[in-house]
């Protein structure tokens, strides 16, 4: 029988704020029942194990991602819509690091399926199309962007740039320049 107060949702919200404290790694059933001060057990009836908690904080992550993503993008194009993205990236990485950490969580295809990362991709295509980019070179463009913003906030994240200058905000905004320039003169095949 669950436990009276105990539901998936609420197990789930307590994850993401657990990841948010103390890492997304140290997440386990274990950990978020002795946060709700009840036996490992009393928490079966509603995540199957670690990894599905994991995954559920995977798809909760992307999903709050993308409503933020979709709202900061609205009615922009061009380097201000690709900026919006990349800034909401940062501003989601520094605000939940435990929760953008389960974001890069690689999803089993069924999970990755029923995930807001879909939306991802098609909002980053959707930026993109103001750069005039066909396919193949769109897909490679997505790719591009997901590993330069990906791959900057990982590093900021784990101190990479914080013993040398210029600050982190000027070479952000350099990086996104950077971006606009080669996607507004992206080369030919």
């Amino acid at each position: 029988m669950a436990r009276v107060g105990l539901t998936t949702e609420r197990l789930v919200q307590a994850g993401a704020e657990l990841a948010d404290e103390v890492g997304f790694e140290q997440v386990t059933v274990s950990a978020l029942a002795r946060r709700f001060d009840v036996k490992v057990a009393s928490l079966y009836s509603h995540v199957k194990n670690s990894q599905d908690l994991r995954t559920r904080l995977a798809l909760l992550a992307l999903e709050e991602l993308a409503v933020l993503a979709a709202d900061a993008v609205a009615g922009r194009s061009g380097k201000d819509a690709l900026a919006a993205l990349g800034n909401t990236y940062r501003d989601y990485a520094r605000e939940h690091p435990g929760r953008y950490a389960a974001g890069q969580l690689r999803l089993d295809p069924e999970a990755a399926a029923a995930s807001a990362g879909g939306r991802h991709a098609r909002m980053t295509r959707a930026i993109l199309r103001g750069y005039d980019l066909t396919e193949p070179d769109e897909t490679h463009a997505v790719r591009l962007l997901g590993s330069v913003f990906h791959g900057y906030i990982s590093l900021e994240m784990g101190g990479g740039f914080s013993h040398s200058a210029p600050d982190t905000q000027a070479t952000w905004e350099r990086t996104l320049d950077a971006l606009d320039a080669l996607l507004r003169n992206w080369p030919a095949s």
